[in-house]
């Protein structure tokens, strides 16, 4: 699921809430704590959550084009694509301001069409046009859990009308390839970066060896030396093993690296996801 909406709606908040902890930084003023987009994981009333929150769109200290990186992160966090967009809006009337931020969500994701009128009449089209999809959060009660499984029940309820599949396009469908390439091209460098590791330290124990063995003793300075020997090879074995537990983890995240990756062509002015509104979620 992904978090939409302005500067203080509630996103970092009610990711909490969903999950049940402090995962992401939230405050209760307009001013954005989530500078970046941020992925959080966890399990909740028996279902696997995979969260992301995004920066308050278009009214944060963020430049245009930092916002932008940002949202292609947030593609690439949720490559193949959500199952659900969750766009939060304050409970209350639907101000100018809310439709305006609406109006510049569109320029970057197009999450529905609106009239130029304001009022509760727009909040009742928007909630209409994700198909009557909403729900109410108060997010100063975390431990009332039956809120939190009474919504995941209805995404789950919508994922299933969609026939369990996440929003995919051709966008997503272009950054899941990218991103395959970019994780294989990470892992192979990581395993090529082990294994010269490897090579230069098996060249340096073995000539430290070497020297050891060269040296002429004999009697307390012969035992000493075959000391000196054991405690060399049990060091390259602690190194080694370091080594391969570094790199092995590095492997292992490959794929939370390459979705650091902004591509390019996903910054320029057209990065333009067309939501289908049934994708999305409204909660207030």
């Amino acid at each position: 699921m992904v978090l939409v909406g302005k500067t203080g709606t509630g996103k970092s908040s009610s990711g909490n809430t969903i999950l049940g902890r402090k995962a992401f930084k939230s405050a209760t003023s307009s001013i954005s704590v989530t500078g970046e987009c941020r992925k959080e994981a966890g399990e909740v009333a028996g279902r696997k959550i995979i969260i992301v929150d995004t920066p308050g769109l278009f009214d944060t200290d963020l430049s245009e084009e930092e916002l932008k990186e940002e949202l292609s992160k947030c593609i690439n966090m949720t490559s193949p694509g959500p199952h659900a967009i969750i766009l939060t809006i304050e409970l209350g009337p639907f101000t100018k301001e809310d439709l305006q931020t609406v109006k510049k969500i569109s320029v970057v994701w197009v999450l529905m069409g609106m009239s130029n009128d304001v009022g509760n009449d727009e909040l009742r089209q928007v909630i209409q046009q994700c198909g009557r999809r909403y729900h109410v959060f108060d997010n100063t009660k975390m431990n009332d859990r039956l809120q939190v499984v009474d919504f995941l029940d209805k995404v789950e309820e919508m994922v299933v009308r969609n026939g369990g599949e996440c929003y995919t396009n051709s966008v997503y469908q272009d950054v899941e390839k990218r991103l395959r390439e970019k994780e294989e091209e990470l892992q192979k460098h990581h395993k090529k970066n082990l294994e010269e590791q490897k090579l230069k330290l098996e060249s340096k124990f073995s000539e430290e060896k070497r020297k050891l063995e060269d040296l002429k003793v004999s009697g307390e300075e012969k035992e000493r030396k075959s000391k000196e020997l054991e405690l060399l090879e049990e060091r390259k074995k602690r190194v080694m093993t370091e080594y391969e537990r570094y790199y092995d983890e590095k492997i292992t995240e490959s794929r939370q690296e390459a979705e650091q990756t902004v591509f390019p062509d996903t910054l320029c002015n057209s990065i333009i996801l067309c939501l289908n509104v049934k994708y999305i979620y409204i909660y207030i």
